[in-house]
């Protein structure tokens, strides 16, 4: 293997990924890699503070950490090739002996529907040794899934530690539940903690896979429930198919009203019922729309995940639901049909006059939508082009990573991307420049050389080494 050839995981380190939402693995970096990059973080830390979103360039060495084979072999297993580091990233100092809270990492603000399909993942990073007894992050399997605290206790017997030797990190879903555990020795702990967005939708399975089939991981971590249908849907979307559950099971009128009663309850059993709706046909693709169309918000968001996984037949009725007046309604329903792609390409023109709707959740969630579609291309690109100048921010950063998405496809935005990487918002100029660079035109190129030159960082310049040598 050459240095820098990614090693991607195999079926089983997929499986458990699905499954449990996090894998621990470890880079093969030498002791003294680990210790110049601490002895930087230590310097940093101590006469600077922490230096959040300048880590990269502030600590010089830590960009090889994620061109190491293993980072970049899980990262493209998990995420498909040329997925996206997110402009945010933070290195977390814990000498704390008190447990942080039990939490789900936000989007920046923005109220988005969290994606059982892994669209985004994080990555976190521990540069020194790091016992129990230093507060390593714990992570609950499983639990990327839920909205809602499924556990009770801050003390949970199924809870992962990352703990290990130094270039040990945590590989997650970004949507699973975690925390900072107790430092109880009192020495300094850094977390490096970077986020991974992808920017290509899986058309065949982007990790050493060998088995077509799914089945179940023999290192199952599950504290809470077991979801054979959503894993198996997982495991073959990430293998570029769309829909598979769909027609796969009998509709069967009283086992589709005893499912359709559990949506309103225990949030895994509720999602199990939603996934095994989606496999009914078109009743049970019927029980699901009227699940969509509930007042009570968990019901109508869990029955969007079973539609999103339901196949053309659930296009007609999601279309209607976007013009529903409740914003909830309507947010879960453009959720659905983008998560369906192609399969849902009628919903574009509905989604283009969408993007004029007074709530900036709607706007959100449409330009995310529309960039999981292709056709009609033009209007696409201009519609998301048009939204780089929206009045909300994130808005605005959303139409810059569809934009991403739709690479070289999506040239004519560049004069909007221009403007953009003026905003007066950091993540929007961040990422306008990555749009940039995955569109690729010489246009593109010229701007985003013009604008890295204008903003170049001097990893060295402190206020105690401001010139010299």
């Amino acid at each position: 293997m050459q240095e820098n050839t990614p090693l991607l995981l195999t079926d089983e380190q997929m499986r458990e990924f699905i499954t449990n939402g996090c894998l621990i693995l470890k880079t093969d970096f030498s002791s003294e890699f680990h210790s110049n990059l601490l002895a930087q973080l230590n310097t940093v830390y101590a006469e600077e503070g922490n230096p959040g979103n300048n880590l990269l360039p502030r600590i010089r060495e830590l960009q090889k950490v994620f061109d190491h084979p293993v980072v970049t072999g899980a990262l493209t297993s998990v995420l498909g090739q040329n997925y996206m580091m997110h402009a945010h990233r933070h290195g977390h100092f814990n000498a704390s002996a008190t447990a942080g809270g039990w939490h789900k990492d936000s989007y920046w603000g923005y109220d988005r529907m969290r994606n059982h399909h892994p669209n985004w993942a994080m990555i976190m990073y521990f540069p020194q040794d790091t016992p129990v007894e230093l507060g390593p992050t714990g992570v609950m399997p499983g639990t990327q899934n839920y909205q809602t605290r499924t556990f009770e206790s801050s003390e949970h017997e199924g809870e992962v530690l990352a703990s290990g030797e130094a270039g040990t990190f945590a590989l997650i879903h970004y949507d699973i539940w975690h925390r900072s555990t107790p430092n109880v020795l009192g020495e300094p702990r850094y977390m490096l903690k970077f986020e991974f967005m992808r920017t290509e939708l899986p058309q065949a399975p982007s990790w050493n896979n060998q088995e077509a089939a799914w089945r179940k991981p023999a290192n199952l971590l599950l504290p809470i429930a077991e979801h054979d249908l959503m894993w198996e849907e997982t495991w073959n979307w990430l293998s570029g198919k769309i829909g598979s559950l769909a027609g796969t099971a009998a509709s069967d009128p009283d086992q589709i009203k005893e499912l359709s009663a559990k949506l309103d309850g225990f949030e895994p059993l509720a999602i199990n019922a939603a996934y095994d709706l989606a496999r009914r046909g078109q009743q049970g693709v019927d029980a699901l729309l009227e699940g969509l169309n509930s007042e009570n918000k968990q019901v109508s968001r869990i029955s969007a995940y079973g539609l999103s996984v339901s196949g053309s037949e659930a296009v007609k009725g999601l279309l209607v639901a976007l013009h529903h007046e409740n914003i909830e309604i309507v947010t879960h329903a453009i959720f659905a049909l983008g998560e369906l792609r192609g399969l849902a390409a009628e919903a574009v023109p509905t989604f283009i006059k969408l993007l004029e709707h007074p709530a900036d959740r709607v706007r959100c969630a449409v330009v995310d939508a529309l960039g999981f579609m292709n056709t009609p291309l033009n209007e696409i690109v201009s519609s998301l082009g048009r939204c780089l100048q929206d009045e909300n921010a994130q808005v605005r950063f959303m139409a810059s990573l569809s934009l991403s998405r739709l690479g070289s496809q999506a040239e004519a935005a560049v004069p909007q991307l221009e403007i953009a990487l003026d905003d007066e918002n950091r993540y929007v100029r961040a990422h306008a420049a990555e749009s940039l660079n995955y569109i690729g035109s010489e246009r593109a190129k010229n701007t985003l050389i013009k604008f890295l030159l204008n903003s170049r960082w001097c990893p060295t310049t402190t206020k105690t080494n401001s010139f010299y040598p």
